[in-house]
């Protein structure tokens, strides 16, 4: 199953992929790609590359939509 603590421990970074629909979407180093509300970011700079733990809430956030859609699909966990 895909972990949020995983994808953000020992200073692993997130990359910019694309801007789609007003959400800016980032890619973790191990491939999970998740969105960012451009209007959640107010007047922050966002960088191309970042460290992943500072989008920890928006990781979290995926996997969570992730895991109920797959629950009320009556498909298996993720792994």
């Amino acid at each position: 199953m895909l972990n949020v603590k995983d994808m953000v421990n020992n200073n692993q970074v997130v990359n910019f992929v694309h801007y789609k629909d007003g959400a800016l979407v980032y890619r973790t180093e191990c491939g999970f790609e998740f969105p960012v509300p451009v209007d959640d970011v107010g007047t922050a700079t966002m960088l191309a590359q970042d460290k992943a733990l500072l989008f920890m809430r928006y990781i979290r956030r995926q996997l969570e939509m992730l895991h109920q859609a797959r629950e009320e699909a009556g498909v298996g966990s993720l792994s």
